[in-house]
């Protein structure tokens, strides 16, 4: 049986857009061809991926089987793909390869620019592939293959992944240097919500944790408005709209070019974890495994 890689790509992107028409333009392909692609698809492999009425088509638990194995062989012919690229354009020294990397936004502003800095300069000729979700879609992206390596909060995320320590942060409070707080050395949440909050949005893993902190000591946070990122975040601050909470490595970043003062947060849910998950080792490439390797080294090595 040969299985064609432009099918098995139409087949992905139906599971993805939820909808034949707008996976046929996703592949730049007609809908009557997506459509004869798929049934042949079926035949194929003597059995039924699609449910079919007047209401469209749906699914079925083979679909969803298939999904994960079809995004898997593409990734590896992509990774076919990259690695001859490199030959042809002359390499002919050194690993090889490409990582699907998944992270929050607190992996991403505070530890990974300069690991991949330092990775990627030992391997040049390895690609990585970064994209940044919230750390539920982080979870799930791994178990279904759509990234090798994720970043993301501490939870319980099901059976499907491997978790392992990746970093440890801790949360402060930023705010105008002329605010009320600015003069204290450490903040509880008690003091801290008794002012207007600029927040992270709702999916946020940091929107949940001050939510839930919060409900806790039966606490009211004053959410004046969210925001989709950090950089937002500590702009609308410095505009004096508000205070907010945010990781202490990621806050430092805005401490040299806007009028800001950072406070820890003394709060024993404030220290957080973060890990590295994957489906499972042995699913890893060797590149992706080196990477993960990388990844989790503690921070004394990297400063040697």
């Amino acid at each position: 049986m040969k299985l064609d890689p432009t099918t098995l790509s139409l087949f992905v992107a139906v599971m993805e857009e939820n909808a034949i028409a707008r996976a046929a333009a996703r592949e730049h392909i007609a809908p009557s061809a997506a459509s004869r692609r798929l049934a042949e698809l079926e035949d194929q492999l003597q059995v039924e991926l699609f449910t079919r009425s007047n209401r469209g088509s749906v699914p079925t638990a083979a679909a969803y089987a298939l999904l994960n194995m079809a995004r898997g062989v593409l990734n590896n012919m992509d990774g076919i793909a990259t690695q001859m690229k490199d030959y042809a354009q002359g390499g002919q020294e050194g690993l090889r390869g490409h990582v699907r990397v998944m992270a929050n936004i607190s992996s991403i502003t505070q530890f990974l620019p300069a690991q991949l800095q330092r990775f990627l300069s030992q391997h040049p000729h390895v690609d990585v592939r970064l994209q940044e979700r919230v750390s539920t879609d982080i979870a799930r992206a791994v178990a279904d293959n759509e990234a090798d390596i994720g970043l993301l909060n501490n939870g319980s995320y099901g059976n499907k992944i491997s978790l392992r320590p990746y970093r440890r942060d801790r949360l402060a409070v930023v705010m105008p240097q002329s605010h009320p707080l600015a003069r204290k050395r450490s903040l509880r949440l008690e003091q801290v919500v008794k002012h207007d909050l600029i927040g992270m949005h709702a999916d946020s893993a940091l929107n949940h944790l001050i939510t839930r902190a919060a409900a806790d000591q039966g606490l009211q946070p004053r959410l004046r408005m969210k925001v989709t990122g950090y950089d937002a975040l500590c702009l609308m601050v410095a505009s004096g709209l508000g205070i907010g909470i945010l990781p202490e490595g990621s806050a430092r970043i805005y401490m040299g070019t806007l009028p800001l003062r950072c406070i820890r947060l003394d709060e024993s849910w404030a220290e957080r974890q973060l890990m590295l998950c994957v489906r499972s080792q042995d699913a890893l490439s060797p590149v992706a495994q080196l990477l993960a390797e990388h990844l989790c080294q503690p921070e004394e090595t990297h400063k040697d």
